[in-house]
């Protein structure tokens, strides 16, 4: 037998009495009774304290906070991600007082800016935004309505007026190419802003023909990108050559 196979014949042997050695002293003894997993666990979890109580035992002593919040713009948010394991509080509530966060560091976890937030969460610059102050003194945490509605589209939409605020369009107003009701600031998602639908909007600043400022590039709307849509090879909030 040549010297290689034999080698491969001992490699494969050590390789299945492993497994074997593995199976009988290493995986769990329950491992496959109710699936691909430790039946043992489903025991283990139970056998923990339980220490979440969730909104429907809140509500059982705070009906009037959790009916406010329950029509409000955190009415997705538990109780307990703000105020902590509640089941300690419910067993004995005059001797365990979950927390409130009052001071300003708790907000911002979730509401300072950050690129990777979806677009249209409300996000602020914690440096900027009423410095020093803790949220609560303007925002009622169970139903945080700004208490005015907001002038500038980069109260929630941060990334893109940040993009925009370093491109060519930096001047141009939302409102230039968004048509905008005022009723989309208080009810954001039931009144959505317009969007150019074809390459004629563009063309009313960039065609060879407009009435612009000289200084805006000009292209021939009958040769450049032909059927292409402009926003197919240039992005609107920096719209720089690619």
């Amino acid at each position: 037998m040549p010297q290689q196979i034999s080698r491969l014949l001992i490699l494969f042997t050590l390789l299945i009495l492993g497994l074997v050695v593995a199976r009988h002293y290493l995986v769990p003894k329950t491992f496959g009774r109710l699936g691909h997993y430790r039946a043992a666990a489903v025991d283990a979890i139970v056998a923990r304290n339980v220490k979440y109580v969730g909104r429907e035992a809140c509500a059982s002593c705070h009906d009037d906070i959790v009916k406010i919040h329950s029509l409000a713009r955190h009415q997705t948010v538990a109780c307990e991600a703000c105020h902590g394991p509640g089941a300690a509080h419910m067993e004995a509530p005059t001797e365990h007082k979950p927390p409130a966060p009052r001071k300003r560091g708790s907000c911002p976890l979730c509401h300072g800016y950050d690129p990777s937030r979806p677009t249209g969460f409300p996000q602020i610059d914690p440096v900027a935004h009423n410095p020093v102050k803790p949220c609560i003194t303007c925002h009622n945490p169970h139903a945080p309505e700004p208490p005015q509605v907001p002038g500038e589209c980069s109260a929630c939409h941060g990334q893109i007026a940040r993009t925009k605020a370093v491109s060519h369009h930096a001047l141009l107003p939302c409102t230039r190419c968004h048509e905008t009701s005022q009723q989309h600031k208080v009810t954001p998602r039931l009144s959505r802003p317009t969007k150019p639908r074809d390459r004629a909007f563009c063309g009313e600043c960039h065609a060879k023909d407009a009435r612009s400022p000289k200084e805006i590039p000009r292209i021939d709307m009958a040769s450049h990108g032909k059927r292409y849509a402009c926003w197919q090879c240039h992005y609107p909030h920096n719209p720089e050559l690619r």
